[in-house]
């Protein structure tokens, strides 16, 4: 019953690798071990064993530890929707949307329910590893505070900071921390370590212990680069990539300004005979593509109409002209449709929206979300399918007389009279063997990779990887 807590000097340092590297390094010395994230702002979800939902980097975090994901792992979840307001959920569920400007007066009815998941995990188990957001040497931020140092203090954690030297300037980042925290935060720091380093670490030896010097914390140890970082479901819409240089099927994504849920395509960019690229803003659809995929949304009408500003949709229709195939997923599927109407003005302004006229159906936003894990069939080659839904709205039409699957023998989704235009409500399909192999033998390559599988084998050698670099011991040894 003891907790560890991981914070980073900024974004994007690793510290979600890092925990999740961690506790499988826990998990492997016989410890029961479970993830923890108070705050966490992703559009990136993962529908949990309780049917609520969390960051999708606490699911990948509740996998390295053998665990269920579970709403307690991050109890609270900002799921952006414009560049200034974001939905607030709460232990797994919708609690309202609010403006970043209003969000503090949340934060002491949100620390409560922070506390509660926090202690239920801490009971359970006999090690959790938190993981911080952002960084905490924001103080601006620090009244309030849930991500950090704020629960850090309230919970009695220790801490150690992570440093990213790819991005250089760490001793900066690592004493520039210390410079600005509160003396009773700074003394929650236990200490540092160095994450990403590319090249000779010894290199690197006087800066690091310049730091232990300049600080007085303890380092942890100097980690190389993990090369092998991609093979794992990023959380970051700033890290998602394709992988250009594959195989003969072109599949094309295109990234909306605010795509959620984007770890679909993780299954895609493995397989050696798929070449996947991500079509960002000022790009044109390839011509070459096989396949476009419309992914979800967190703002389906918002991002339409970003659609519509790149010329995608001139695009698509020619793509859909030359013979293309498409396939729309949650959000993507309702773009497709002939309208999206918001009549209570769910996703933002009350209106409607013309879609894309690509399948025979519209949709209608409704308040209640759709959080389940589905199990079902794809209807044209009867392979079994797994996969999640995390959406609202209704979708109706003619097209839906053609279902793209079959969940409990009811039609889901919907596909066009020519079997080349299809959209789906449910996120995670391709990463079942089968049906991925099924879906791609349509599109006339085979399927030669194991996604599961190689998802935990890179889990274990990412602690294979921690466990030469770090010291892993005493970092556990640390825990309270």
């Amino acid at each position: 019953m003891k907790a560890l807590m991981i914070q980073g000097c900024g974004s994007n340092v690793g510290k979600s690798l890092l925990v999740a590297g961690l506790a499988r390094a826990a998990l492997r010395r016989g410890i029961s071990v479970a993830p923890f994230k108070p705050q966490n702002m992703s559009n990136n979800a993962a529908v949990t064993v309780d049917g609520g939902e969390i960051g999708r980097a606490q699911a990948l975090q509740a996998l390295a530890s053998g665990l269920e994901p579970h709403t307690d792992m991050n109890p609270v979840l900002l799921k952006p929707e414009t560049d200034t307001g974001a939905q607030v959920v709460v232990q797994g569920r919708r609690l309202t949307t609010v403006r970043a400007r209003d969000y503090a007066a949340l934060k002491p009815q949100l620390m409560e329910r922070v506390q509660e998941s926090f202690l239920r995990l801490k009971a359970g188990h006999d090690l959790v590893i938190v993981e911080g957001a952002g960084s905490p040497a924001e103080v601006n931020l620090r009244r309030g505070d849930i991500a950090n140092m704020g629960f850090a203090r309230a919970a009695d954690v220790p801490v150690i900071l992570a440093g990213d030297i790819d991005r250089g300037g760490v001793i900066a980042q690592i004493i520039g921390t210390q410079a600005v925290l509160d003396p009773d935060d700074a003394r929650m720091v236990a200490g540092f370590l160095i994450n990403k380093f590319r090249g000779d670490p010894s290199l690197f030896d006087d800066g690091y212990r310049l730091i232990e010097a300049r600080t007085g914390w303890r380092g942890y140890g100097v980690l190389p680069y993990f090369p092998d970082a991609s093979k794992l479901p990023a959380e970051d819409a700033l890290d998602l990539g394709g992988r250009d240089a594959g195989g003969p099927l072109k599949v094309a994504c295109l990234a909306f300004s605010r795509i959620a849920n984007f770890d679909d395509l993780d299954p895609l960019k493995v397989e050696p005979s798929v070449s996947l690229t991500m079509v960002r803003a000022g790009q044109a659809i390839p011509g070459d593509a096989a396949l476009v995929i419309l992914p979800g949304s967190k703002s389906t009408r918002g991002d339409l109409a970003f659609l519509r500003e790149q010329g995608w949709d001139i695009d698509l229709a020619a793509h859909v002209r030359r013979g293309g195939h498409v396939l729309g997923i949650c959000g993507g599927y309702q773009m497709l449709g002939r309208m999206i109407a918001d009549p209570d003005g769910i996703e933002g302004p009350v209106g409607k929206t013309p879609g894309l006229g690509l399948l025979d159906v519209e949709t209608v936003m409704t308040p209640d979300k759709r959080l389940t894990r589905t199990a079902a069939v794809h209807a044209e080659t009867g392979a079994a399918m797994d996969g999640y839904e995390i959406h609202i709205g209704r979708t109706e039409g003619a097209d839906r007389a053609r279902p793209f699957a079959l969940v409990d023998g009811q039609p889901e989704g919907a596909v066009s009279a020519d079997g080349r235009i299809a959209g789906s409500y449910l996120h995670g399909m391709f990463s079942g063997d089968a049906f991925r192999a099924a879906y791609l033998a349509r599109l006339g390559v085979a399927s030669s990779a194991r996604y599961g599988a190689g998802v935990e084998a890179t889990l274990d050698a990412l602690a294979d990887h921690m466990e030469a670099h770090l010291d892993v011991e005493g970092l556990l040894a640390l825990a309270r």
